[in-house]
């Protein structure tokens, strides 16, 4: 199976930052960056499923909202927009903004994008390092200053936004009253440790999120019989034919592929398009199987949680 390394799509945002290591070495200083996108070198390829990307946020996101599959097919998209964070770091007093502090009817939604009182009407709560966020479609969110964040999400740029921070930007009210939930997003769901080398994350109807915790000079395959993408995070390691270290990331869909672990063993995240995770996933070469034996009940995850070790 061809491992692809993935190519990087710079994301300028007024919000970004100009120092992005140790995550890339690009430098925004001229012009802020706020996203690094990972997509497939090969444009000619057909379009996956599910975008992978990194965040990095030096003011305040908009205040939005995604609309799910049902909404988007109608204005003419593909898919809608359901997806996850995995927080990297954060500033002590980092914050996201996830769900409403109550219910509201529509008319008092609108009302609040209208004055702005929508800042005080969502739920913000710190978040630290480790800590996992999922966003089902129709959820209102932001994100803070002082983070940086891997996000998984399907493959869709529609988002309706709420408020802005006085940027200038289009608000998309009548769309955004139209898809929201405008209600508490409820208690977030458990991480899940399948073996001890991997922790499911997020489980949805979209996708599945995983980290990887793999031990120095260890042999593996990777069996990726979907779309299946993976991000380093610390530590090093051959992938096929490709080394990959901290920031990069590979694309896998169709086979078998080795994975030889570095002198410092290796930390990845993994994405893939499913409704549960993958039992035969990854397998130790050399010693029986550590991966699962059946497909694992995993229940599908919400709001936020965080990995314990």
């Amino acid at each position: 199976m061809p491992i692809e390394y993935a190519s990087v799509r710079v994301v300028h945002k007024p919000w970004g930052v100009s120092d992005l290591r140790p995550w890339s070495g690009i430098d925004g200083t001229q012009d802020a960056v706020g996203e690094l996108w990972f997509e497939r070198a090969d444009e000619g390829a057909s379009k996956p499923a599910l975008l992978l990307k990194l965040l990095f946020t030096n003011e305040p996101l908009s205040i939005q909202v995604h609309p799910d599959d049902t909404f988007a097919r109608a204005m003419g998209m593909l898919n809608g927009k359901s997806e996850a964070w995995y927080i990297l770091s954060a500033k002590p007093d980092a914050k996201i903004g996830i769900g409403l502090k109550h219910r509201v009817t529509p008319q008092d939604l609108r009302a609040a994008i209208r004055d702005g009182s929508i800042v005080e009407l969502v739920q913000w709560r710190c978040v630290a390092t480790g800590d996992v966020v999922f966003i089902p479609a129709g959820t209102i969110h932001a994100l803070g200053p002082g983070i940086v964040l891997v996000e998984i999400q399907q493959h869709s740029d529609a988002t309706y936004r709420l408020f802005d921070y006085d940027r200038g930007r289009e608000l998309h009210e009548d769309n955004a009253v139209a898809v929201a939930n405008a209600w508490p997003l409820r208690s977030g769901g458990r991480v899940a440790r399948l073996t001890n080398e991997r922790t499911v994350l997020v489980a949805s109807r979209y996708f599945v999120f995983e980290r990887l915790q793999l031990p120095a000079s260890s042999s593996w395959a990777l069996l990726a019989e979907r779309e299946t993408w993976m991000l380093v995070l610390d530590g090093h390691a051959a992938i096929g034919l490709k080394a990959v270290s901290v920031g990069q990331a590979v694309f896998a869909n169709g086979g078998r592929a080795s994975i030889e672990v570095g002198a410092i063993g290796l930390t990845a995240l993994v994405a893939y398009p499913a409704a549960a995770p993958v039992a035969g996933l990854l397998q130790m070469l050399g010693e029986p199987s550590t991966d699962l034996l059946g497909p694992p009940h995993v229940p599908e995850s919400t709001g936020v949680s965080r990995v314990r070790t």
